[in-house]
């Protein structure tokens, strides 16, 4: 009976660290995925595929906006609802709606960077944690927040792990590229 009882202990401690295990694995491994993506390396020159594939578009990094801003980001024309595709794998970090870019996507790629979608028509079915990879539709062109009114176009910004905006234009690839007047 003495080796019953300890023995009985043990095999019950085994068994809820296994279920504990089970459950949480699905976080552990969410965890290590999104680790590893940080660990990859930033987007460099030229790497990233463009957003609106077959869709040419220049660089409009720094040009001047209301309120004494500058433009963070490369405005890029197209017809209303041509699917806006992810320029990089990564996770959803953010779905919703602000005054200046009224509906948009945040991506968090490899480095950590922010990989911001901006003046969307409409999403597709994205939510908050979701994995993706370069290619996925995120969103619809349109002309929502403060370019209401305007030609419909998407706002593509790229942002460091600290949030500060650099320019995306050099790091898309050529192919999209227009040539500068």
């Amino acid at each position: 009976m003495r080796l019953v009882r300890p023995l009985a202990s043990w095999l019950i401690a085994l068994t809820v660290l296994i279920g504990l295990g089970i459950l949480l694995w699905p976080g552990i491994q969410s965890a290590l995925r999104y680790a590893d993506l940080l660990r990859q390396p930033a987007p460099a020159t030229s790497s990233l595929q463009g957003p609106l594939p077959g869709v040419r578009y220049a660089d409009t990094w720094g040009g001047a906006r209301s309120q004494g801003r500058r433009h963070e980001g490369v405005d890029i024309f197209a017809p209303r609802g041509t699917p806006i595709r992810s320029t990089t794998p990564g996770v959803v970090g953010r779905v919703g709606e602000n005054s200046l870019g009224g509906r948009t996507v945040t991506i968090t790629g490899p480095g950590g960077y922010h990989h911001y979608y901006a003046h969307l028509e409409r999403y597709p079915a994205l939510k908050v944690g979701d994995w993706i990879g370069p290619g996925t539709v995120v969103g619809y062109v349109g002309d929502s927040g403060n370019a209401a009114g305007t030609p419909p176009h998407l706002h593509y910004g790229v942002y460091t792990p600290t949030w500060t905006a650099i320019n995306p234009y050099p790091l898309l690839k050529r192919e999209a590229q227009a040539q500068r007047p």
